[in-house]
């Protein structure tokens, strides 16, 4: 037990660490692409959730790992993504971004926190009546990962999901360069020329990118005191929180935020002489019979505020920050949003983009796509007056 709280306490600390460093917010790789057309986040999710697939794929395959996460899919995952994403984007932060910027000192997303507990609270109220006419009418199959029903090896699976992956994103990027080279030439041969050349002029520019981040570290880490102090490349973030993630993967489970988070919304109810475990929700679902006790999982999530607090300490980033009261409004109905929506799929940012799309769970991906469609409504919403570039 000691040595389970051990890993907890080293990857939520890790976590923290690299997720204020690097910034690592899905509200920011989602809603800076779609109103600025900015990747610079975007491409460190997708190095996490890409890298951290292979990495559980090979672990789950040798047998090396704790458990796998698979909720009934359905559209479930579509409605409370959608939800989800509104709500993390309305509030500024999503699941992890509110945890590293409480750690930071924003008081605003102490708020977002509570009233996420808020809305955690009102949907084990709602559970009896939801299960029946939401969860029972809007599932179609038990929960899967691709892993444990595929019949290729899940270390090869994952790398070649991976690779596909990659080799898209090559010909999408190629594509664009491609077709600036071939402007004005519209015959069928200059199409089927770009098509042919697109990923592989992609994958240059991908190698030449990956090389400029490589000698860029190198150079960056010849004053390790220094540089440890500034904002990290969000690509050097994904891999130590990859790390941290595939450490927990092979002790405990997959990497989810608000799963633990509800948890402690009902452990502190019990606190102070609310009966959590007579709500179906927190007693059989949550912590599943066993007395709402804390958790492992609950004590890793208690640690990347801690992680991101020293930090931003470390950095001379940590601040105690009012929010002004314009602000306040995000914080409340964001929170609130998150939190029943992070339920209604069930999971959140982490929990379905990044650590269910590494395992490959066929709800997460239906839940992905709720996500990133509620924060493309919500930033064009916020951004109505001057428009979003994409």
């Amino acid at each position: 037990m000691v040595a389970t709280i051990l890993v907890a306490a080293v990857v939520g600390l890790a976590l923290g660490v690299f997720l204020q460093k690097g910034r690592f917010c899905f509200v920011n790789a989602f809603r800076d692409f779609f109103a600025y057309k900015d990747s610079r986040v975007t491409k460190g999710v997708a190095v996490a959730t890409l890298l951290t697939m292979v990495f559980w794929g090979i672990a789950y395959q040798f047998g090396y790992y704790g458990a796998l996460w698979t909720p009934e899919w359905g559209l479930t995952g579509l409605v409370g993504g959608f939800v989800f994403g509104v709500g993390m984007t309305y509030a500024g932060g999503c699941a992890s971004g509110t945890l590293y910027r409480a750690g930071e000192g924003y008081l605003q997303f102490w708020l977002t926190l509570l009233f996420m507990g808020v809305g955690y609270a009102a949907f084990a109220v709602a559970f009896p009546t939801l299960e029946s006419t939401y969860f029972e009418a809007l599932t179609f199959g038990s929960g899967v990962s691709l892993f444990t029903v595929s019949s290729i090896p899940a270390g090869l699976l994952a790398l070649a999901v991976a690779g596909g992956a990659v080799l898209v994103y090559a010909a999408v990027l190629g594509r664009s360069s491609e077709t600036g080279t071939l402007e004005g030439r519209s015959d069928v041969a200059s199409v089927q020329l770009t098509a042919l050349l697109a990923p592989i002029a992609g994958l240059r520019r991908i190698a030449r990118g990956t090389r400029e981040y490589v000698a860029g570290l190198v150079e960056a880490w010849r004053d390790p005191l220094a540089a440890s102090k500034r904002p990290w490349d969000p690509r050097t973030a994904a891999l130590g929180i990859t790390g941290a993630a595939v450490l927990w993967f092979t002790q405990a489970s997959i990497v989810g935020v608000t799963g633990p988070e509800a948890r402690w919304t009902g452990y502190l109810l019990s606190q102070v002489g609310v009966d959590a475990e007579s709500y179906d929700y927190w007693g059989s679902v949550l912590f599943q019979g066993q007395g709402v006790d804390v958790t492992t999982d609950m004590v890793m999530i208690g640690f990347v505020i801690v992680g991101a607090f020293l930090a931003a300490s470390w950095s001379g980033d940590f601040s105690v920050r009012v929010p002004k009261r314009r602000r306040l409004p995000n914080a409340i109905g964001g929170g609130l949003l998150m939190g029943a929506g992070s339920r209604l799929a069930p999971g959140c940012n982490i929990g379905n983009i990044y650590s269910g799309i590494a395992e490959l769970s066929v709800h997460s991906f239906i839940a992905a796509v709720g996500i990133v469609a509620g924060v493309y409504v919500m930033t064009h919403w916020i951004y109505r007056e001057v428009g979003c570039a994409i």
